[in-house]
């Protein structure tokens, strides 16, 4: 479970007096205090950018590795972020219940409940964007993790500024957008702010990734959407080249939703350039 970053993707506010500590959730990280951002010498520590916002978001950080931890939580509040650490999944799984964090950070490798089946949980409790931070490399353990609702994955050893560059852009994604009345595919109906398809009547079950290409498609009615962008916003830019993935839950969309999947009406292939939504 060991980490260490490559070589090298705000500043926070004003210092506030120390409020007393709260006790520690079960589960929750018990290593060493924190040293000034600015002055740690820990590889996984980056310095803060001055041209960086403060943000009071709450994050939440769940990783057994007490070091690697520790240094996201320095990382995390140097830029005006909450930490909330956690070194369990179950524990985490109850406090996200409780806090309600604007997006996750976690390992795959826990010791009381695999990682993916975590993510599935989480997504019972919050729409909270999930980053997996994890030394599991195959395409399989990051495919399974983006199916189960995670919204980016990020591998061991890894950049601390690249890290937080995929939060920061994970936090825009998830920012509240404008409403879009229910469309129509074929005899199929989909209702965004509802997070409902049906078909005939009948509910139609959509994979949270399907949910996120579906959503980029019909908030962009008409548009041609450039495949390295819809890798982009669903899976993050380290993915602009995986055109499988596309092609691949692509075609599950058109399965569930079309009339004939074979010769689609709605949900178009624009070959060697992306992706459009017809009405």
């Amino acid at each position: 479970m060991a980490a260490g970053a490559a070589a090298p993707d705000q500043d926070p506010g004003a210092a506030a007096p120390a409020a007393p500590s709260a006790p520690r959730p079960a589960g929750a990280g018990t290593d060493p205090p924190d040293s000034p951002a600015g002055g740690a010498t820990d590889p996984l520590v980056s310095p803060a950018t001055p041209a960086e916002p403060a943000a009071r978001q709450t994050i939440m950080v769940v990783e057994d590795e007490p070091a690697l931890l520790r240094a996201l939580r320095i990382n995390l509040r140097a830029r005006g972020y909450e930490a909330l650490t956690m070194q369990a999944g179950r524990p985490a799984l109850d406090q996200a219940t409780q806090r309600k964090p604007d997006a996750v950070i976690l390992d795959l490798g826990l010791p009381d409940i695999d990682g993916i089946d975590l993510i599935r949980e989480l997504r019972s409790v919050t729409s909270a964007p999930v980053i997996v931070l994890s030394g599991r490399t195959g395409p399989g353990d990051k495919i399974g993790a983006l199916d189960a609702g995670a919204d980016d994955y990020v591998t061991k050893p890894f950049s601390m500024e690249e890290l937080l560059a995929r939060l920061r852009a994970a936090l825009r994604r998830d920012a509240p957008a404008p409403p879009v009345q229910p469309v129509a595919i074929g005899r199929s109906t989909i209702d965004l702010a509802a997070h409902l398809a049906t078909r005939d009547g009948e509910q139609v079950r959509l994979t949270p990734t399907e949910w996120r290409l579906l959503e980029i498609l019909i908030r962009n009615p008409g548009q041609l959407v450039g495949g390295r962008r819809m890798l982009t916003e669903v899976w993050g830019p380290a993915y602009q080249q995986s055109t499988h993935y596309l092609r691949f839950h692509m075609a599950g969309l058109r399965r569930k939703l079309e009339d004939d999947p074979a010769r689609p009406q709605h949900l178009l292939t624009e070959p060697g350039m992306g992706y459009r939504f017809s009405p």
